[in-house]
């Protein structure tokens, strides 16, 4: 086998592995012919990798950061690391993935947003996570969610129920860790309109 073609091969595998995907129920075809969403992001008992829960992973963090400099938090990491676990939801997390989505579609095809009246909710409802890390060597964030598709006026009318399964993070800026989780996001919001132009 030549080398261009196993190196293509590794490529189109891991691609494939980057977009790994269940349906758990409805189909991509319901899909068809919507052109606007209302969001919803879920984070309620979401798994940190490696922790019992997400209060454990807090928990250590933060007192590893109290504890940098003989147990005085002199430069306020705990509670700045604390902040931002929470806040970078609403401020990195959820801007990169429907801003990737909504650009995805050049022509407005298909639109979403938080604030939106449409007749149909997206909620993606993250599972795990992966934070990711910088040190000798990058290692990208990533993140398993289930996006559902119900209607707004009627949330027991499901359309939609897909699984994303460790959805690799897109590498930009690595050194924070809200931006690699970012990144993340932004792949699954990738993996998902890759599906979705299936239909459209």
């Amino acid at each position: 086998m030549k080398k261009t073609t196993i190196v293509s091969f590794l490529f189109i595998i891991s691609i494939a592995s980057a977009q790994r995907y269940k349906i758990i129920s409805g189909q991509l075809e319901n899909l068809k012919g919507i052109s606007e969403y209302t969001i919803i992001f879920d984070y309620k008992d979401q798994e940190v990798n490696g922790f019992d829960s997400e209060e454990a992973y807090l928990e250590e963090k933060i007192q590893k950061r109290k504890n940098y400099d003989n147990g005085k938090d002199l430069q306020g990491k705990a509670e700045k690391f604390e902040k931002e676990w929470y806040s970078d939801r609403q401020d990195k997390y959820e801007p990169s993935f429907i801003d990737y989505f909504n650009k995805s579609f050049e022509n407005g095809e298909v639109l979403l947003g938080k604030n939106r009246e449409a007749k149909y909710i997206m909620t993606i409802k993250t599972l795990w996570i992966y934070p990711g890390y910088e040190l000798a060597k990058v290692e990208p964030a990533k993140i398993s969610a289930v996006i559902t598709i119900s209607e707004n006026a009627n949330p027991s009318n499901v359309l939609l129920t897909i699984k994303f399964d460790k959805a690799i993070g897109i590498v930009k800026d690595h050194r924070q860790q809200g931006d690699r989780i970012a990144g993340a996001y932004e792949r699954l919001a990738k993996n998902f309109v890759i599906q979705l132009k299936r239909i459209i």
